[in-house]
């Protein structure tokens, strides 16, 4: 088990940075605006918490990409659905067994990090996005690292990083943590708005 509450928090304080000019602004995940990522962590946040709680959620007619129109109360939803995040993988039960997701099962540990890592990336977005500095909890980016390094599959199989992210960026010997583990996500951990379409 590791405490959600760091990257929750994190979250949370970058979602209220954001200004209401700026949910228009491109962000590093392809095509994405920043509303279409806060939406994005408000609908991962009920998805991964009622996973943590082995009670899937009905799955969406059509494809789940994420509204480029947020409710009128998000900036009071997503502080919400982010610590209800945090609390159900606080319950040693949300380990046991398997989770469901979106459709998907896995083992609860595996979905936890899953978890965490949209949590993380997202979070990192928003913030590379509205001009923000991000502080990612040391222990929860090596969580990450190691589980995405991990990733390489058995032959004949795609890994899962693959699977769920763009191709691996180069990083130099010396990039952080946090650097690296973006990096694995298909993430240009230099990124910044205007640099790039």
């Amino acid at each position: 088990m590791f405490d959600f509450t760091p990257a929750t928090e994190e979250a949370t304080r970058l979602l209220s940075g954001v200004r209401d000019e700026q949910l228009g602004a491109a962000t590093p995940c392809e095509k994405w605006p920043v509303v279409q990522v806060l939406d994005h962590l408000m609908g991962l946040s009920l998805a991964f918490a009622a996973g943590a709680r082995k009670t899937p959620l009905p799955m969406p007619d059509g494809p789940a990409e994420p509204s480029a129109h947020l409710p009128p109360n998000w900036r009071e939803e997503g502080p919400r659905r982010l610590a209800d995040l945090a609390a159900a993988w606080a319950d040693p039960a949300a380990w046991q067994g398997a989770a469901e997701v979106g459709g998907v099962e896995m083992p609860a540990e595996v979905c936890a990090l899953v978890a965490l890592d949209e949590v993380v990336v997202h979070s990192w977005d928003l913030a590379v996005a509205t001009g923000q500095a991000i502080s990612v909890h040391p222990e929860l980016a090596a969580r990450l690292h190691e589980f995405w390094s991990s990733q390489d599959g058995d032959e004949g199989d795609l890994p899962l990083r693959q699977v769920i992210f763009g191709p691996v960026v180069e990083m130099p010997g010396e990039a952080s943590v946090l650097e690296r583990t973006l990096a694995l996500t298909g993430r240009d951990p230099q990124w910044r708005p205007g640099l790039r379409p």
